[in-house]
């Protein structure tokens, strides 16, 4: 199979091949990993129960998709990513913001992916053969799989799909195996030891809610355009592609965070994971623990690396695809040591969602606002100045920049950091808000409001050659509308 060459370039149409069940594919298969599986853990460590746990995931993972999945028909009329694409209304400078959030978003979750794959092959392989799992022994396992998630990043989108399609049937089934290894263990109330992590229900529910539910569709929010630029809107309609979106979303989420739970409840993981899951495992299970534990990551974090390499690449329009995959692989390996052997699991991940979502929701608020606004009509050519290294066209504004889009995602997320509620932070706001963390709802109105407010009803100038489905795409010169 041919290594991919295209970096944030638009994709040409002859190359746009793929389709809504694909999306599905890549979106269920590459989420059926502990990676995922161990947010589902987060409700029972917090001291919830089977049903609150469930209702709380199923909660936010439905608000969650319902914001992030129109995301997806951005990049479906613009064949380049997500955060290139926010240069319609950011300016093509301040796409760079959109960089910056999903690198960091790509960064934290597939550091999380080999983070807990890493421990849970280690341990497997600890039962089954006994392999020490010491210090060097999770170096070595952390580095062997960071090495098979860039090989996959590196060779690009048809890899990962060829690679999800396979996950998508082989994690289920992995899965439903988990569900009678576990089934004889399995209570539904939370481990001992393990009280409310607020200190009552209502604030620890809501806790959850976003930190397990919520923040996985979150993380999607500039990475959804990786795969729908490989989609012809000329062949499929927009509606299937947003139905396809949701449908991978919703499913590919929901079920494995469902089986994290059920076997948190089994396993008794009050404040790990990795460990209690392992040890509780019937031993016919290990061996098929140890394919989820070790292909389930390379699929995952491999396509969130693939997205760090597009948003470097964004970022150093200098860099190739491939540099950019090896350094920010570099990163996020030393994430990994740094979760491992310096920071508590339950706090680290739950900070990390928690404050990537304020900061990313009034992003994505702004982007959706944007081309609603615009009617989905964009001007690819426009869009790929910085990454030409020119200057001008309808999206250049103010020096490459947007400055009231950039001002009013900079409040929202101003607001929402002020307004979380996490193990290692709180914000000033959490006292007005009765210490429940609103900074989803809180950034998101604030950001797209403000947007809303500081800009005309057209939020970036569109040429009238791009007034219908289908025209071609045209570059103009000057500021654009402002």
């Amino acid at each position: 199979m041919p290594r991919e060459q295209h970096g944030v370039d638009t994709i040409p149409e002859a190359e746009r091949t793929s389709g809504p069940r694909d999306l599905v594919s890549i979106l269920v298969g590459s989420n059926l990993c502990l990676g995922v599986i161990v947010f589902g853990w987060l409700p029972v460590s917090f001291g919830l129960g089977l049903w609150p746990a469930v209702t709380s995931i199923l909660a936010g993972t439905v608000v969650g998709v319902a914001v992030t999945a129109p995301l997806a028909l951005v990049s479906l009329r613009t064949g380049t990513n997500l955060s290139t694409s926010s240069g319609a209304f950011f300016g093509v400078r301040g796409r760079l913001v959109g960089s910056v959030v999903g690198l960091l978003l790509s960064l934290g979750y597939t550091a999380l992916t080999l983070w807990i794959g890493g421990d849970v092959t280690l341990g497997t392989l600890s039962r089954l053969f006994g392999v020490p799992t010491g210090p060097v022994a999770h170096a070595l396992v952390y580095v062997l799989l960071a090495g098979c998630t860039v090989a996959a990043a590196v060779y690009g989108y048809r890899l990962l799909l060829r690679l999800s399609r396979y996950l998508a049937v082989g994690m289920t089934l992995l899965l439903l195996l988990g569900v009678l290894a576990y089934a004889g263990d399995f209570r539904a109330a939370p481990p001992p030891d393990t009280p409310y992590l607020l200190g009552s229900f209502w604030p620890t529910w809501l806790l959850s809610a976003v930190a397990a539910g919520l923040s996985g569709p979150v993380a999607f929010i500039t990475l959804l355009g990786d795969y729908t630029r490989y989609v012809s809107p000329r062949r499929h309609s927009p509606r299937r592609v947003w139905r396809a979106t949701c449908a991978g979303l919703f499913t590919g989420l929901l079920v494995p965070q469902l089986f994290g739970t059920f076997t948190a409840l089994a396993a008794r993981a009050g404040t790990d994971y990795a460990g209690p899951l392992v040890a509780a495992s019937a031993p016919w299970y290990l061996l098929p623990l140890l394919v989820a534990a070790s292909a389930g990551s390379v699929g995952n974090a491999g396509l969130m690396l693939y997205s760090m390499g597009l948003d470097l690449d964004a970022i150093v329009p200098r860099a190739t695809r491939s540099t950019a995959t090896l350094v920010v692989a570099a990163v996020a390996t030393a994430f990994v040591f740094a979760g491992h052997f310096a920071w508590d699991a339950q706090a680290a991940m739950t900070s990390f969602v928690l404050l990537l979502t304020a900061i990313g929701t009034p992003w994505a608020a702004i982007t959706l606002i944007g081309h609603r606004r615009c009617g989905g009509h964009y001007d690819p050519e426009a869009l790929q100045v910085l990454n030409r290294r020119a200057k001008g066209g309808i999206y250049w504004f103010r020096g490459g920049w947007h400055p009231r889009a950039t001002a009013a995602w900079a409040v929202g997320a101003a607001v929402g950091l002020a307004a979380v509620a996490t193990p290692l932070y709180e914000g000033p706001l959490v006292s007005l808000t009765g210490g429940v963390d609103l900074s989803f709802v809180l950034s998101g109105l604030v950001g797209g409001g403000v947007y809303a407010a500081l800009t005309p009803a057209r939020g970036a100038a569109v040429p009238d050659a791009l007034a219908a489905p289908g025209a071609p795409a045209t570059t103009t010169t000057g500021t654009g509308a402002f």
